[in-house]
């Protein structure tokens, strides 16, 4: 079946409908009726849906992260350079491994994938081909954009998006957000305003729907959306089991005014918090299961987070990242102390590249 292109007049009345349903309120984390289903791509009764900040549109509660770091154990000897971007993604296991994962998603009623990297997003484009209309897809490439010297014009973060749409395939992207450096502060002023107008410019030129960023520095996120509110979004931001509401200045209170939408990257810090290494088989895995569900339930305690978007290597852990939002919401005393315990664990054993996530404890 051949894939609907979206025109012009198609971001014309999509932004139309959206404001439409902010109008509404269309809003906050909802088992959606009949009614509102029919506003929700790849809508399943089964899945809970969260509003996108003033996007207008409902994303799933749990999304799919673009990581793959463990996609080896499920194709063997695919990381030819020692990790995981260094996977080949026109190997057919490769590529048979994303499709699985992507149906999977679409069965279970996911409706969102984020993309950072060049092959990321490649990987799922190939992916969604011909089925784009079940998922939104964001997208960055971020060894073209901020975190190269040479990419922090205006002029070249176009570029960098006209070159990745054309090597991707795709028509149009549902989020661009950029990828700054982790800590987004050490950018210049004039380079976070080269980057906005890049932004802007392409919204204004229908080739991106919604738009944001992709930083790990507090303070400088809020800084951004005070600053550009009519530009950011959404952002993407570290929010892991262990993370916790500061009662006082938190970034949520800016998420919240300016009405941003949030996913949250590393929710299990990467793969510190389990205990097995995610092979078939593995005989950590019931446990490193419950582990995950447990997680993700924490975490949407929280309702500024708009969904948790961890990297899934199997058709398997799709399944389990979904039967978590079905579960009772709140921990109950024990199932909170077997989280703590586990949250303990994994802040101990955290790589030393990783240990910059302890400074997301309290957000």
């Amino acid at each position: 079946m051949a894939e609907k292109k979206m025109t012009r007049r198609d971001f014309v009345r999509d932004s139309a409908m959206a404001a439409m349903g902010i109008a509404a309120g269309f809003a906050g984390a909802t088992s959606a009726s009949a009614k509102d289903s029919s506003k929700i791509v790849n809508y399943n009764e089964n899945m809970e849906y969260r509003k996108l900040g003033k996007t207008g549109l409902m994303a799933s509660a749990v999304c799919l992260g673009g990581h793959w770091k463990r996609v080896n154990m499920m194709v063997p000897d695919l990381f030819k350079g020692g990790n995981w971007l260094s996977a080949n993604v026109r190997d057919p296991g490769f590529m048979k491994n994303r499709h699985d994962v992507v149906s999977r998603c679409i069965e279970r009623g996911i409706n969102y994938i984020d993309a950072c990297t060049i092959q990321e997003v490649q990987a799922y484009s190939a992916a969604l081909k011909g089925r784009r209309d079940k998922m939104y897809l964001g997208c960055s490439w971020y060894q073209k954009e901020m975190r190269n010297g040479r990419c922090r014009t205006k002029e070249a973060l176009l570029r960098t998006l006209e070159e990745g749409m054309k090597e991707s395939g795709l028509e149009y992207v549902d989020l661009w957000r950029i990828t700054m450096h982790e800590q987004s502060g050490n950018h210049t002023e004039g380079e976070v305003e080269q980057m906005m107008k890049a932004l802007e410019a392409a919204k204004k030129q229908g080739k991106v729907r919604f738009t944001g960023f992709s930083s790990h520095d507090r303070t400088h996120i809020k800084w951004m959306i005070e600053t550009y509110p009519d530009v950011v979004d959404i952002v993407v931001t570290p929010y892991t089991a262990k993370s916790k509401v500061l009662p006082k200045g938190s970034l949520f209170d800016t998420l919240k005014k300016h009405s941003v939408g949030m996913f949250g990257i590393k929710p299990f810090a990467g793969t510190s918090l389990f205990k097995g290494d995610s092979s078939p088989g593995n005989p950590n895995a019931e446990e490193d299961d419950r582990r995950a569900r447990l997680a993700i339930r924490y975490i949407l305690c929280n309702p500024a987070v708009t969904a948790p978007i961890p990297g899934m290597i199997n058709t398997q852990q799709v399944d389990n990242v979904a039967k978590a939002v079905t579960e009772r919401r709140e921990l109950d005393q024990a199932e909170a102390e077997e989280l703590k315990k586990a949250t303990d664990e994994m802040w101990a054993k955290l790589p030393e590249d990783y240990q910059w996530l302890k400074d997301w404890e309290y957000v």
